[in-house]
């Protein structure tokens, strides 16, 4: 690779994505409001004067419950990396596309990992955007990689880990419900861009799932966040029922990372592991980040 494109280059993977290549000869970061790729002639004027070899588009609309009500998530989800498709396959490039555990409908038997030829299924409009985005890919190329993740945090950006440790810090003495009945594989986004230049490397092609390896709920991760930074925490585990939220979250989000390890470019290590590594890393300017909201 000698020439890289970064979409959503400001977001939590995008700038992850960005310290991961920065020894590539030349590498663009793109992100909103400098243009919109989800516009097809933007997209592709844009991609005509950079000329990547390797586009990885860690774009996406990844507000979940905001999805169900605004279809501009469609646009984001489905039709940007439509067009990148498109590009790709005219100009002999690959591309690199971050899906979700939201394909899914969740429902396989609990601690039964997820491969990447189990059928999709997706259960809400996010699920179902980020999976017409992986069709429109597919049906236009196939020099591309989909990259299914679950669960992201980082130091960049907002994620679960960094409301949970805000929601505690400012109300140090409040005890807060946090949901312990959906499983899935808690994911560094530091790691998944390894991943990422892992494949790009290879231009190993097709679907692959891309997360942490072995599982939690929401409530020991949240738990074992806090517990690593030494910040006391009231923590209460929780039903979904007793959480209710206007999209429907799948319940058993395990993935396993079988494409990668049959190519044997599988990075991931265990979650807590990865967790404890990015809180040695970013524990202390996480915490000087929530404290300054």
């Amino acid at each position: 690779m000698q020439n890289i494109l970064i979409t959503g280059a400001k977001g939590q993977l995008g700038t992850d994505c960005l310290e991961i290549f920065n020894d590539i000869p030349e590498i663009s970061g793109i992100d909103l409001p400098e243009v919109d790729l989800s516009d097809r002639f933007q997209c592709l004027e844009l991609l005509d004067r950079l000329k990547p070899d390797a586009i990885i588009n860690c774009a996406a609309y990844t507000a979940v419950d905001a999805c169900e009500t605004d279809p501009t998530c469609w646009k984001a989800n489905r039709d940007l990396p439509s067009h990148l498709a498109e590009w790709t396959e005219k100009n002999d490039a690959f591309l690199v596309h971050v899906s979700t555990d939201y394909v899914f409908s969740g429902d396989k038997p609990l601690f039964q990992s997820l491969v990447e030829t189990d059928e999709p299924n997706p259960i809400s409009e996010y699920g179902k955007s980020k999976l017409a985005g992986e069709l429109a890919i597919a049906e236009q190329t196939d020099r591309y990689a989909i990259l299914r993740t679950a669960w992201l945090y980082g130091a960049h950006g907002n994620n679960f880990l960094k409301t949970m440790l805000r929601l505690t810090l400012q109300n140090p003495d409040r005890a807060f419900n946090v949901v312990n009945d959906q499983y899935g594989s808690p994911t560094w986004s530091m790691t998944l861009a390894r991943q990422i230049r892992a494949i790009a490397e290879q231009r190993a092609t097709g679907i692959f799932h891309a997360s942490s390896e072995g599982y939690g709920t929401w409530y020991e991760l949240a738990s074992a966040f806090l517990e690593a930074l030494n910040v006391p925490h009231h923590f209460v585990p929780c039903s979904s029922d007793e959480f209710p939220t206007p999209t429907k979250r799948p319940v058993n989000s395990i993935l396993e990372n079988a494409h990668a390890k049959a190519l044997g470019i599988n990075v991931f290590r265990g979650w807590q592991d990865e967790l404890n590594q990015f809180v040695d890393r970013h524990g202390d300017s996480v915490i000087e980040e929530v404290k300054a909201l």
